[in-house]
């Protein structure tokens, strides 16, 4: 592999299987780590789980000014039930398109973030500089960047580039994430008998009745729109003629700029009732970052010189780790910009234009160079 190509560089990273569930980022990790550290990168690898490793490289820093940190996961959502036409650990590539799992979400958007800071890895020291971020267990709740924020191991960033997939187009925010299973506790008994027994499948559908009309109360954004609630899962009982002594619903709600979680939680908490056992595990605020902000324009300036277009301010309803960065980089302007296509995300034969991922290397290093003055 001539790790200089970013096309090579994302092949390559499609020929891990860092499939999650169960994700095992550290080989991937390692080898990007590696060649950072080739370039003149200080590296440091942290596991919040055996095998489940993030990346943080840095390079230069001055008083000045905090760094410009560039961010994208290593894991990947499963292949799914169809069957492939393509390899999905290979890297094949047919005209323009390079097929694999994760081709667009996101392993080129890693790619193209090593391959531009590798162009200006001898120019940082005096400027601001650039950290790397790279996490593990992105897909499904966003672990890893929950670890490293909690954990107080990012250190500082002025502002934020999120590789996801978005064309090559830059997004200045996306919703926040609040997910939970409600869980409903009873007791067995056969089901001949019920009426010695209580039914949690009862129990968590008569809860479940009170989310269909649930009212948010909060104002459509100008530019997400509103909140939403999907129920996705439901689990109960073992088998027929028992009485089920326990059960639970998933549910995933996007949530807009704005909205206290906090409160948001106690109001569901009292629409569902005391019986229901509220068991978190995606906690993040939406991220939005206001289009007239000094970076964000230099941002649309640049991007829109590379792509033809004047981007106007969007944003993206799926969520990002910046929910959790953001914990640390308070205050930091974020954008949403990757060469993967949004619409190949987890998709069967997912691909990923070559072009975008060279072209998204261009952008990368321009917007690098903008904001380390190099």
């Amino acid at each position: 592999m001539r790790d200089q190509d970013a096309i090579a560089l994302t092949r390559s990273l499609l020929q891990f299987d860092t499939v999650n569930p169960p994700g095992r980022e550290r080989d991937c990790a390692r080898h990007l780590g590696a060649l950072l550290e080739g370039w003149g990168f200080s590296v440091a690898y942290h596991e919040y789980a055996e095998e489940r490793t993030s990346v943080i490289a840095r390079a230069g820093g001055s008083e000045s000014r905090p760094p410009l940190c560039l961010t994208g996961h290593m894991d990947t959502v499963p292949l799914g039930a169809r069957a492939w036409s393509r390899d999905p650990f290979a890297g094949e590539a047919d005209g323009d398109r390079l097929y694999g799992r994760g081709s667009s979400d996101m392993k080129a958007g890693v790619a193209a973030i090593l391959l531009a800071a590798r162009k200006l890895a001898k120019k940082f020291p005096g400027t601001p500089g650039l950290v790397i971020v790279l996490t593990a267990a992105e897909e499904g709740g966003c672990i890893g960047s929950e670890h490293l924020a909690r954990t107080q191991l990012l250190g500082k960033a002025g502002a934020m580039i999120v590789g996801e997939p978005t064309s090559n187009y830059p997004y200045v925010g996306h919703k926040g994430s609040l997910k939970f299973h409600a869980r409903f506790r009873g007791v067995s008994a056969h089901g001949s008998m019920p009426e010695l027994g209580v039914n949690a499948i009862y129990k968590a559908v008569r809860a479940l009745s009170q989310l269909e009309s649930f009212d948010f109360g909060q104002p459509a954004h100008p530019v997400m729109g509103k909140p939403t609630m999907n129920v996705g899962t439901f689990e109960g009982g073992n088998t027929v003629n028992s009485v089920p002594d326990a059960a639970s619903f998933g549910v995933d709600i996007r949530t807009v700029p704005g909205m206290d979680h906090a409160a948001l939680r106690a109001k569901l908490q009292a629409r569902l009732g005391s019986e229901a056992e509220l068991e978190v595990f995606s906690d993040m605020n939406a991220v939005w970052t206001e289009p007239e902000q000094d970076w964000v324009q230099r941002v649309f300036e640049i991007t829109g010189r590379t792509l033809g277009v004047k981007p106007e301010p969007r944003a993206q309803t799926y969520n990002t780790d910046a929910g959790n960065l953001l914990k640390v980089y308070k205050g930091a302007p974020t954008v949403v910009l990757g060469p993967g296509e949004p619409q190949q995300a987890h998709q069967t034969d997912e691909y990923c234009s070559m072009e975008r991922i060279r072209q998204s290397v261009a952008i990368y290093e321009e917007l690098i160079r903008d904001w380390c003055g190099i």
